[in-house]
């Protein structure tokens, strides 16, 4: 936008002084016609340096709307995995898994065999209880019901149950980020719970490109990220604690396909990470195998992951 040039000091009128007119209405006029153009200069100023924080805030701060990218993953082993184990939980510690499985009746928690999948250690949950995630702190093993509204606390090491906890909503996923349990619930919140206490520290919104991302079930906390599974979804997504923004999607179809599931249920689910090699393990409700993967993030052939619809 070109400006009017600044006006020089005594330079005569736009038009010739005409001797017919009055003078004092001619100089009301060039000087109105001067302000105007002061007001257009001022204005294109101010468009100009508001365009330019504009572009400076979106070179510093990338838009969050843009869809995350999609990796694929890379098998590195398997594992027998009992078929009877309806996963809701799975953590790798100290060489064994430890697994939370779900199911009026069928709900346990379990000490795992990595290499056989053999069941070393097992306790079962009264039936009126439907399990579900798991986490270990400080030697302590808390697991959630589905719709209860309650968990419990086992030691590590016995299984004896040590106590219980309340909660609203229902119980999904549960992992531990170093200070809070981080429980999901379905929806798309998380919630960050104090492990002594149990009082909620906050809620978290979980979106992807900008998009609420629901079904959040399964979880991990690994290298300062959430990971997560979503129900009846064969992509694992890697959450941002802070922002609550998915960094990232993983293909995990063909794992183990649809058409040798036992049932419509029998979904991927279970997610631990195992911290010397960096990768993790993941199975699904019913399935025979436990899969060792490396997330390797580089672009997948496979383009982008459905996103589950809102609801």
């Amino acid at each position: 936008m070109s400006a009017h040039p600044k006006p020089r000091k005594n330079a005569p009128f736009d038009h010739p002084h005409d001797e017919a007119s009055p003078p004092r209405k001619r100089t009301t006029r060039t000087t109105a016609a001067r302000r105007v153009r002061w007001k257009w200069l001022a204005s294109g100023l101010a468009v100009g340096l508001v365009v330019a924080i504009l572009l400076a805030i979106t070179g510093a701060f990338p838009m969050s709307n843009a869809a995350p990218p999609v990796f694929p993953c890379e098998v590195i082993a398997s594992y027998p995995h009992a078929e009877d184990a309806f996963t809701q939980g799975l953590i790798y510690k100290d060489g064994f898994f430890y697994e939370g499985t779900g199911g009026h009746g069928e709900s346990s928690l379990r000490k795992v065999q990595v290499s056989n999948g053999e069941v070393v250690q097992r306790v079962d949950l009264d039936p009126r209880f439907f399990g579900e995630g798991i986490a270990v702190v400080d030697g302590k093993i808390y697991q959630l019901t589905w719709r209860s509204r309650v968990g419990f606390i086992y030691d590590q090491e016995t299984f004896e149950r040590q106590g219980e906890f309340a909660y609203t909503g229902e119980g999904w996923g549960l992992t531990y980020d170093g200070k809070h349990l981080v429980m999901s619930d379905g929806t798309d919140v998380l919630r960050f719970l104090d492990p002594l206490t149990f009082r909620e520290a906050r809620r978290l919104r979980v979106t992807s490109g900008g998009r609420q991302l629901y079904k959040i079930n399964e979880l991990e906390f690994a290298n300062g990220f959430i990971y997560a599974n979503l129900w009846h979804s064969d992509y694992l997504v890697k959450i941002a604690p802070d922002t609550g923004r998915v960094a990232a999607w993983f293909d995990l179809r063909g794992l183990w396909p649809s058409h040798r599931r036992s049932h419509r249920e029998a979904v991927l689910n279970g997610i631990a990470h195992h911290p010397a090699t960096g990768n993790f393990f993941v199975t699904g409700k019913n399935w025979p195998q436990v899969f060792e993967v490396r997330l390797a993030e580089q672009p997948s052939s496979r383009g982008s992951a459905t996103r589950p619809s809102a609801n």
